[in-house]
């Protein structure tokens, strides 16, 4: 599991936030705000027939104690997004609190960007507040996991898009590796990466090796303890979880294919550009995970950006080898870590009202145009758990390249 991005700009983020730290600010200090007009940007809407409702969940496991903090129990915030009977007099939920908004806006992995210039807690998703669920359109259970640092909301393009197509869609937060994280009381909790992150750079290569495999492991506990509590959960929606598959970005799609290994609950999984070894790089052949080692038996898709494919990523050349399941490796051209995220669309946007360098936009979300991104992230992703949860037929789209999307490759 990698801790900065493809480009060096997470690794950066670590360390300007330790820093800060170190100086006594807290995440958000640096956005505090001169009266200077902020820059809103927006999301695109979702394609599918349902419209959207979410509702948030706090669990609490009880069974295990917080691992970044020893507290008695570990605490998970979730969005879980559904086909909404109604939307009548339910508001567009918005994008981030104000206080997670604070936390992300000072720790967040877009070097370069302004802290303090973007409204991120005014963005509004697609997706209703307490809008009620369609039981007739709701069908399997989807789970998504961001990247290291990255809220769940970083996610709400595909997550929003999938729940109109009738999933039931659980986006998963990571108190304590997200940026920032409010519980329903008030509590703001945020990352303890980037002092961590220092503490094992000095310490040498084995307490950065022991960092990576202690945050993949809070992750893939979580991921479980979701699975564990989504029966009752979803039973006080009104819906039940038949099947379920998962789907992350980065760190989140290794947590998305460690758990299809781990637990049979999982009927298929989607990586987004996320390397499954404890590597500070992508393309080093260091230490694998068992999953990149022993690979599945059930269907998983790999989704990377122009330079991660399992011709040059070694971590997916072993998951690809040791696979014995249905498994497709794509490539979207032009793209960067980023672009399987919300920064796609909103980058640029901001950029361009700010007046950023395109090689800071670049830098980003390569040069893949927005639309055409995530038009090819949302037909593969929707067209990968029709086939593996539902049984749909998608014209060949997984098979076979596409004139409608030629910015993807079939590897």
């Amino acid at each position: 599991m990698d801790v900065h991005t493809t480009a060096p700009s997470r690794r950066a983020v670590l360390a300007t936030g330790a820093a800060l730290l170190a100086l006594g600010a807290t995440p958000g200090t640096a956005a505090a705000l001169t009266g200077t007009r902020l820059v809103r940007p927006h999301l695109p809407a979702p394609t599918g027939p349902h419209p959207v409702g979410i509702t948030k969940l706090h669990l609490v496991d009880h069974g295990r104690r917080d691992p970044w903090t020893d507290a008695p129990a570990r605490e998970v915030m979730l969005d879980v997004r559904y086909p909404a009977r109604s939307i009548g007099g339910h508001g567009r939920a918005p994008y981030m609190t104000p206080a997670e908004a604070a936390g992300f806006d000072a720790l967040n992995n877009f070097q370069g960007l302004p802290s303090g210039r973007v409204d991120w807690a005014g963005i509004r998703t697609f997706a209703h507040t307490a809008a009620p669920l369609d039981g007739r359109a709701a069908g399997p259970v989807v789970l998504y996991s961001p990247g290291v640092l990255d809220p769940r909301c970083l996610g709400t393009t595909l997550t929003d898009e999938l729940a109109s197509h009738g999933y039931v869609v659980i986006a998963v937060d990571h108190p304590y590796d997200v940026s920032a994280v409010e519980f329903p009381d008030g509590r703001v909790v945020h990352s303890r990466l980037p002092q961590e992150f220092a503490r094992a750079q000095q310490e040498g290569k084995a307490a950065v090796t022991a960092l990576l495999k202690k945050t993949a492991a809070v992750r893939f506990a979580d991921t479980r303890f979701v699975l564990d509590a989504l029966p009752a959960a979803l039973a006080d929606l009104g819906h039940s979880c038949t099947r379920a598959g998962m789907f992350g970005q980065s760190a989140g799609g290794f947590a998305a294919l460690q758990t299809l290994h781990d637990d049979r609950r999982l009927a298929a999984a989607a990586n987004l550009d996320g390397v499954i070894a404890y590597v500070q790089d992508d393309h080093d052949p260091g230490e694998l995970s068992t999953v990149a080692a022993e690979g599945v038996d059930r269907p998983f898709l790999l989704m990377g950006s122009a330079d991660n494919d399992r011709t040059n990523v070694p971590s997916w050349r072993s998951l690809w080898r040791h696979s014995t399941g249905w498994h497709r490796d794509l490539t979207l051209h032009g793209a960067e870590h980023a672009t399987y995220t919300d920064a796609t669309t909103l980058l640029p946007q901001i950029a361009a009202r700010l007046d950023l360098p395109r090689d800071t936009l670049t830098g980003w979300v390569g040069t893949v145009r927005a639309h055409r991104a995530v038009a090819a992230q949302r037909a593969y992703l929707t067209a990968f758990f029709d086939r593996w949860l539902r049984g749909r037929d998608d014209d060949g789209l997984l098979d076979r390249p596409s004139p409608r999307h030629p910015d993807i490759t079939f590897v």
